[in-house]
């Protein structure tokens, strides 16, 4: 599954000053009308956004997405709102925002992943960049483990190290150290960073494999499962015909129903809920290696629900505020339990706040959950 976040620019904002997006991050149960009398985002009244709980104990499950295995699945961020104080500096991390049972997500159940506490060492640097790019259970343990792309140093001479690192899923969640993906020398190709991970089952064993990209329009195709040191089961050459940009077919693994998964090219990498085009490569008990022909990402039919961000101080027209507002994708998948796809998407004004919200498949017009990233600088 691929977890690669559409990304806004989002740098300024947060803390407490994100009251006009929240008051839970007040603590706060009620906010009361906007500056300007609108109504306030809905959701999460009598939850305080800023409270935080510990992640509950699973004991494994087989849902997508599961980090802690309790059933639920989980959503992964990118591109958090960061302090004012700390606007230039690095990405604030990662966000995990844990399932419930009674609401899809709770944001009060939630984990800050970042480079400094949980990325591995390449030699004795830690890297700065820390940003989630695809999930799935690589070791078979029952828990969902994280792909996280780095920026190891180079020095640009020969071929570089892996940026790659797997975060591993626990009854806690995500917790500890990231170990690097180890791509044996064989399966690699050139010396263009290996990028853009898609888990699947491409050569139809029932084990999560990964595949990556190689230089010169080839892959390596890692199979699993993999060790808790971030070794593949086995891995041969790479394989041709792949492209730069790598993403699985949408919105199902295995385009063609033949039992195995099945992966997209393309120039550049598919956000999520876009139109795009791009060239099929079918799985096979060799891999994911058969011309498959061209393949189009369809967009979402009607228009995208936004997450209801109140009016902007000092804007006085709706256009005014529309256009400052963009609101993205960020996943379409059954949070509820309802076997049904719910809708999470992300509103963001400017470089200043954002709001994600939870549309649930029995009622796409009403968030059953809204909240904002800014929540993460709360602890």
């Amino acid at each position: 599954m691929r977890i690669r976040i559409a990304r806004p620019t989002v740098t300024a904002a947060a803390g407490c000053a994100c009251a006009l997006l929240l008051a839970a991050c007040a603590g706060a149960q009620d906010p009361g009308p906007g500056k300007n009398g609108d109504a306030p985002p809905t959701a999460l009244s009598g939850l305080a956004g800023a409270q935080r709980h510990g992640v509950p104990r699973g004991d494994g499950s087989h849902i997508p997405d599961d980090f802690n295995g309790d059933g639920h699945r989980d959503l992964v961020l990118n591109h958090l709102v960061k302090p004012a104080s700390d606007a230039h500096g690095d990405d604030a991390g990662i966000g995990i925002v844990y399932g419930s049972a009674s609401r899809g997500l709770d944001p009060s159940t939630r984990q800050l992943l970042s480079a400094h506490a949980n990325a591995a060492k390449i030699g004795d640097t830690l890297p700065s960049a820390f940003d989630a790019e695809a999930s799935c259970d690589l070791d078979q343990d029952g828990f969902t483990d994280l792909v996280v792309a780095t920026d190891p140093p180079y020095n640009g001479i020969g071929r570089p190290p892996v940026p790659l690192q797997i975060l591993f899923g626990s009854p806690a969640g995500l917790t500890g150290k990231a170990v690097a993906l180890r791509i044996p020398d064989r399966a690699r190709f050139g010396n263009e960073w290996p990028d853009h991970p898609v888990c699947g089952d491409f050569d139809g064993d029932k084990k999560p494999d990964l595949a990556v990209t190689a230089s010169a329009g080839r892959l390596s195709f890692l199979r699993g499962p993999f060790t808790r040191a971030g070794r593949p089961h086995a891995a041969g050459g790479t394989i041709p015909g792949a492209g730069p940009a790598l993403s699985p077919p949408d919105p199902r693994a295995d385009a063609n129903g033949d039992g195995y998964d099945d992966l997209v090219y393309a120039a550049r990498p598919h956000e999520p809920g876009t139109a795009a085009k791009g060239t099929l490569l079918l799985g096979s008990p060799d891999g994911p290696g058969r011309p498959g022909g061209a393949y189009r990402f369809r967009a979402p039919a009607g228009k995208l629900p936004e997450a209801p961000l109140p009016r902007n101080p000092g804007k006085t027209s709706a256009s005014a505020t529309a256009s400052a507002e963009t609101t993205l994708l960020i996943r379409n998948a059954d949070f509820d339990g309802d076997s049904k796809p719910d809708t999470v998407v992300r509103t963001h004004r400017g470089e200043s706040a954002d709001l994600i919200a939870l549309y649930p498949a029995a009622a796409p017009d009403r968030p059953l959950i809204t909240f904002t990233s800014a929540l993460f600088n709360a602890g």
